[in-house]
């Protein structure tokens, strides 16, 4: 399943792999980039009205990656320079689009933090376009607002993942707050050693045998956290596209904290 992989692992399969480099184009051009990435800005496969939620739809995204070179077998690595949240919600959007998840990657890390020992190109990736086509897969994460309103009083854990602040001012019934940042290390950027993850998640209740509803606003947030569950080997987890827009604007039940 998707997961993450090393600066290490990655400079030892550049050429096996296909980089996608979701930062801004000014950033992949004037800053440079990894060498061998191709520019897929996050902006470009995110949409206020798409296929579900943010979702860009299925012919905008086969279009970018068509264009990029890149084709349904690859091999895929994402990274930005954000602790990686962007290039997360990169991977999930390919995983929920039918690219085999076992070939999606997330680099543990970002740019800044490659940058630190390894080199960085301002070189153009030359890349020859595809066809890529979307093949749907016939299970998905996904679930709608009714799947989330039926797990509140359940044996379900519903996760939000935003920070502290937006929780108080209002999460849906029954959720945990976990904000994504606190698996992160500030240092390495990457993330926090495993043990002390697997701790944390014990300590909000979110455990590998138990079904994980994820929701943040708009399913970028969750897009992280999604990954470093499947990572550490979760398997029943439900990604709540619609998240708190949704879910606020149908008008269901909003819980605070005094």
């Amino acid at each position: 399943m998707t997961d993450f992989v090393s600066a290490a692992w990655l400079a030892d399969h550049l050429d096996a792999v296909r980089i996608v480099d979701v930062r801004d184009a000014w950033e992949y051009e004037g800053i440079g980039h990894l060498p061998g990435a191709v520019s897929i800005p996050f902006d470009s496969f995110r949409a206020s009205e798409g296929d579900e939620g943010m979702l860009p739809g299925a012919d905008v995204f086969a279009d970018l990656l068509s264009e990029a070179g890149i084709a349904p077998g690859d091999e895929l690595v994402a990274y930005d320079d954000t602790h990686g949240v962007f290039a997360a919600r990169f991977l999930v959007t390919a995983e929920l689009y039918g690219h085999d998840p076992d070939r999606l990657h997330l680099l543990d890390g970002d740019f800044s933090a490659w940058q630190r020992e390894r080199e960085t190109t301002d070189g153009t990736t030359n890349v020859t376009p595809t066809d890529y086509t979307v093949d749907r897969p016939r299970e998905s994460p996904l679930v709608g607002r009714e799947t989330v309103a039926a797990a509140i009083d359940g044996n379900a854990v519903i996760v939000d993942t935003r920070e502290r602040w937006e929780y108080v001012e209002g999460h849906i019934p029954d959720a945990v707050q976990l904000d994504w940042r606190d698996l992160i290390d500030d240092d390495t950027r990457g993330l926090k050693p495993r043990e002390e993850i697997e701790s944390l998640l014990e300590s909000r209740g979110i455990t590998p045998e138990k079904r994980i509803v994820l929701y943040c606003n708009t399913a970028r947030r969750i897009s992280h956290t999604y990954v470093v569950l499947r990572h550490l080997g979760y398997e029943d987890l439900a990604f709540y596209e619609g998240s708190l827009t949704e879910w606020e604007a149908a008008g269901e039940p909003i819980e605070t904290v005094e």
